[in-house]
């Protein structure tokens, strides 16, 4: 997961970040941990919001 995103964020590494992101979430769903802990459902949360915020920030449908 990446530390922090912000308005001025390099839309240049936004491949590389959403592929990593989106294995990230895959895992965490797989390893079903999103259904175990309030912390695992805020964790699947702020990752699903980091891509939403690259793809939007970005244009990436």
């Amino acid at each position: 997961m990446l530390d922090q995103l912000e308005s001025n964020y390099n839309c240049a590494n936004a491949g590389a970040d959403l592929h990593q992101l989106k294995q990230e979430l895959e895992k965490l769903i797989s390893d079903g941990g999103s259904e175990h802990s309030l912390e695992a459902t805020e964790l699947k949360n702020r990752i699903e919001n980091q891509i939403h915020f690259i793809q939007t920030k970005c244009d990436i449908h």
